[in-house]
């Protein structure tokens, strides 16, 4: 028979029927439209064969017009299950309620490590995941992802300069890369200052050393600012020399930037689903209707269940809608140079340190070709220019 497992599902039972005229008991059961199958002789010249728990009713018809003799050997499937769980409602319970105490616990947190942070570092980084919710004792369904999380602790924690957020079982593990904090130099060998590139100073403090140099004066890649040999030329002693020392430098930069340029932004709006996955089959639960987005993007945020150390193919499933639009930008002449030039100045200011400034630029040549503005600049820049060598014998 086809379909056994549905019919199991509602109930089967086996049935014996003993005394004349079992071919034609099995023939008015094919007439009532009652399912057989699996039919069998017995011992007793009788016969066995199983039929739907939902045919029973149409059997007893059926035996009451044939002389033979019908009763039931075995009941099963679902429903007989339920019914004898039911005598045993307290064992049923106690497995349902323990089942369900391992499931929760099982998709709850009990852990946080913080990997590569100091200890002052590291308490920031637990009040910070204290205040956002995520905190030993919560169900993971109720934090955000780790995604949240490491943009969160990057954001509001200023000494931190990285941080990998990953959910293991029921641990955050989180590696942390701390900002460098300058170091004051303990032991430090004898030493000459040089100009690590072609610059005019023009800012310069030393603190050790013998200057070479002064203010405004222009000064080569590798040339010595401040030398490690001090006192008179007989009796020099060398030293570690120390000096602050910032150039105007110049940067050759060429920018390409398009007059016309197409692209996507968000709108703000966003609509929501909400699904259950069992396996590679979604059920959805709330939020039922499409977006009525002309263009969209989907972010998903999936959730799995857990049991023990096992992953369930079970997962709650977030669907993000959110809308966005075809923008046009169009630029002039004048507007995509200005443009152009602010670009090239970002990014020359995204590699310079603290103290470090473009102060300003001048551009060397400009053309427009294929619908794209292209400059060649040169920029102005206020820099630290101090690179140590150490001092060998015979200087």
């Amino acid at each position: 028979m086809k379909n056994q497992w549905t019919s199991f599902l509602f109930g089967i039972v086996k049935v014996s029927i003993q005394g004349r005229g079992t071919e034609r008991f099995l023939n008015d059961c094919i007439r009532e439209k009652i399912v057989v199958w699996n039919v069998s002789r017995n011992h007793k010249e009788g016969m066995n064969f199983f039929i739907r728990l939902q045919d029973v009713h149409a059997l007893r018809r059926v035996v009451r017009k044939n002389e033979c003799k019908c009763h039931f050997e075995k009941r099963l499937g679902f429903p007989f299950f339920l019914r004898r769980s039911w005598r045993n409602s307290g064992f049923v319970l106690g497995l349902f309620a323990f089942l369900l105490v391992i499931f929760a616990l099982s998709n709850m947190i009990w852990g946080i490590k913080v990997e590569g942070a100091s200890p002052e570092t590291e308490h920031l980084i637990k009040k910070e995941l204290s205040r956002i919710g995520v905190k030993t004792g919560k169900f993971q369904f109720f934090v955000e992802n780790p995604d949240e999380i490491q943009k969160s602790l990057t954001d509001n924690i200023e000494q931190i300069t990285w941080v990998g957020v990953e959910l293991t079982g029921t641990t955050y593990h989180l590696k942390v890369v701390e900002k460098n904090q300058p170091e004051e130099e303990k032991l430090v060998s004898p030493r000459h200052i040089v100009a690590k590139k072609k610059a005019t100073i023009t800012k310069m403090f030393v603190e050790q050393g013998q200057p070479l140099t002064t203010l405004h004066e222009n000064v080569q890649k590798g040339q010595i600012l401040v030398s490690g040999l001090i006192g008179k030329e007989d009796e020099q002693k060398k030293v570690a020399a120390k000096a602050e020392i910032f150039g105007e430098t110049w940067h050759l930069s060429t920018i390409t930037l398009p007059l016309k340029t197409t692209f996507h932004v968000l709108t703000g709006e966003d609509k929501h689903k909400h699904y259950l996955q069992f396996g590679s089959f979604k059920l959805p639960i709330w939020g039922f209707k499409d977006p009525e987005f002309s263009s969209y993007i989907v972010e998903d945020d999936v959730r799995y269940v857990k049991f023990l150390n096992f992953t369930l193919p079970i997962a709650y499933i977030k669907e993000t809608y959110r809308e966005n639009e075809k923008v046009t930008r169009e630029y002039t002449e004048l507007q995509a140079k200005e443009a152009a030039l602010d670009r090239g100045r970002k990014n020359i200011e995204d590699k310079l340190g603290e103290g470090e400034k473009v102060i300003g630029e001048k551009v060397l040549h400009e053309s427009i070709e294929n619908g794209k503005v292209k400059l060649t600049v040169h920029y102005q820049v206020i820099e630290n220019i101090v690179k140590t060598t150490p001092i060998v014998q015979g200087d």
